[in-house]
Order: structure tokens, then sequence, then C-alpha cells
């Protein structure tokens, strides 16, 4: 009984960044950098959609993601943030039977957050240089970002997305452009998310062409 209350007479309330501290990381865009990693990892049906909200978390929205799990400014007291990197004990690990995140994912999740977890708006994609096509500079992690928290194995629905051979084969067969294009009789993909951009979708449909190359 004495433990407890020594225990319980020293949680403090974890630290919050100030609202007008908040400025965030000039670099990274909620909407181009960070939502997606959440709607393609976690936002899935049976895990933390709308319909779904596991454990009542909704991560398909800015409002949704900040409204539980995310401590602005502090990512080591953000439940979120615990459980895709920390792997402490007590907190469930996440992505639930899927991959774990990249490191370049996580820090871009983790300095999110650490700069106040804002929703930067609307913001430009000039990052996106559409004579830049090579598979290992560009395609790989565009599929790493947006398509494989769900197409990370030859078992899942739609197939992989994962390696090399997979994304040429879905090149190859026309599903991988007809899916991204919205195209009559394709699913449109990402499922539940954002279309890529036309840069994105150009730097994708000029790989093909040039012949799908591991390069």
């Amino acid at each position: 009984m004495l433990n407890a209350i020594l225990i319980n007479s020293c949680m403090h309330a974890p630290y919050v960044l100030p609202v007008s501290m908040r400025t965030g990381d000039p670099t990274i865009c909620f909407e181009r950098d960070i939502l997606p990693i959440f709607q393609s990892n976690c936002a899935k049906g049976g895990c933390h959609d709308a319909s779904s909200g596991s454990s009542g978390y909704v991560l398909d929205n800015y409002q949704d993601v900040i409204k539980k799990g995310i401590v602005p400014g502090n990512p080591a007291a953000s439940k979120i943030w615990q459980s895709i990197s920390m792997k402490i004990f007590n907190v469930e690990v996440m992505p639930k039977n899927g991959p774990s995140l990249s490191a370049t994912d996580l820090d871009l999740i983790k300095r999110w957050i650490a700069t106040g977890a804002i929703d930067s708006g609307a913001c430009s994609t000039s990052n996106c240089d559409t004579t830049s096509f090579t598979y290992s500079g560009t395609i790989a992690p565009l599929m790493q970002t947006h398509c494989t928290g769900c197409h990370n194995s030859p078992s899942a629905a739609g197939g992989s997305l994962a390696d090399y051979a997979s994304v040429k084969d879905a090149a190859v067969n026309g599903r991988l452009l007809g899916d991204i294009e919205h195209l009559p009789g394709y699913n449109a993909m990402p499922l539940g998310g954002n279309m890529l951009d036309d840069c994105q979708i150009t730097q994708i449909k000029k790989w093909v062409t040039a012949g799908a190359s591991n390069n």
C-alpha cells in the first residue's frame, strides 16, 4: 500500500509544448509526409480507420490523429510514439500484423511531434522532382510510405509491393498505374488515403515507361 502511495505521488502530467512554441519543422508537411504513413500502416479495416477505431484510435485525418496518443512537443510521452518505436512494457507494439515503420518514417513522426504536432495545411510538393524516378531513390520510398502498410506480403489483398520483384510485376501487368491513377476497373489506391499527387504519379509512370528497372 505504501509503495502504491509513493508511486502515485511521483506521477506528473507530461510536459506539453506551449502553443506559442509549436512552430513545426519547416521541412515536414503533415498532409504530405505524416498522414500517408498513418493511412498506409494504421488506418486499415479492423485497426484504426474510422469504422474500426481500435482502442479508441482513429488515424485517418489530422483531428483524429492528435485527439489521442499525441503529446505535442513530447514524443516519449505520446502513446502512439511509444507503440511504434519505444516498445516499452504494457504498450502494444504497432503496426499490428505488419512490418515496423522505416527509420525514415520514424524520424519524420518523432520530429513532427517534437516540434508541436501541427497541421501545416496545404503544402508544396516542391521536393518532388519528375526527372528523378529510379527504383531505389524514388519508387521504393513511395511504396514504403503509401503502400506497404497494406501490401506487405504476397498473401495481402492485392498482393505485395514490398520488394522490387512484386512492384515490377504490378507495373508490367498495369495494376500499379491503374490503381494509383484511379482508372475505371481498378482499385483506387492508396486505399482510404489521398491520391498521389501529379508529380509522384509522373515519376512512377516514367519509371514504368523506362522499363521498370531495378536501378
